[in-house]
């Protein structure tokens, strides 16, 4: 009977720290939406759709691509490490868009000024750092955007005549997290806190 007791408690504690870390996720993402700096970064689909999933556009931005020459700490090994973590910083354009000015491998050395925005990622291994035209493509966990059923092809073809942005939350260590889907000034999707 004790070890009933003890198999139900533990069920139990354990349920509870997995809710817990379930929480705990979903509350650092909707703090990200609700308090982080809010960004536009102009966006070129590349893929409409995910058998398993719905609806999706791939998504391309400036800083999708960061010539080697804008990186201020090139490691002298001059090949991309494991997961190596970059920083962009951006400024805001004319346009409203936000542009990269600026970026460094680990930490930026200063904190961004107020009209400035830092967006972290990671470079995966094997970039070739040598070169002045050469690129690497960090990803920064804002790659994909879910669309409602049916809504995907439409977009894409609109986003190839006329320009769409998406609006991003920056937290202060630079994670980025999706706010909207914007065709010009008008928001087409939210996306909820929880």
């Amino acid at each position: 009977m004790i070890t009933g007791k003890r198999l139900v408690i533990s069920a139990l504690v354990l349920a509870l720290v997995q809710i817990g870390f379930l929480s705990w996720i979903i509350a650092g993402r909707a703090a990200i939406l609700r308090n982080g700096k809010e960004v536009l970064l102009k966006i070129e689909p590349v893929d409409p759709r995910d058998l398993l999933r719905g609806d999706y556009i791939i998504l391309g931005y400036d800083i999708s691509r960061i010539p080697v020459k804008m990186i201020a700490n090139t490691p002298p090994a001059k090949l991309s490490s494991d997961d190596t973590t970059i920083v962009v910083r951006l400024n805001k354009g004319s346009d409203n868009y936000w542009q990269p000015t600026a970026a460094w491998f680990g930490k930026a050395p200063t904190p961004a000024a107020a009209d400035e925005a830092d967006i972290s990622g990671h470079v995966a291994e094997g970039w070739d750092l040598r070169g002045e035209e050469a690129t690497i493509a960090p990803d920064y966990g804002i790659e994909r955007f879910y669309l409602p059923e049916g809504e995907g092809m439409a977009i894409q073809n609109d986003m190839r005549v006329r320009p769409f942005g998406i609006r991003l939350a920056l937290a202060g260590d630079g994670t980025a997290q999706i706010k909207a889907l914007v065709d010009g000034d008008k928001t087409l999707f939210e996306e909820p806190l929880y």
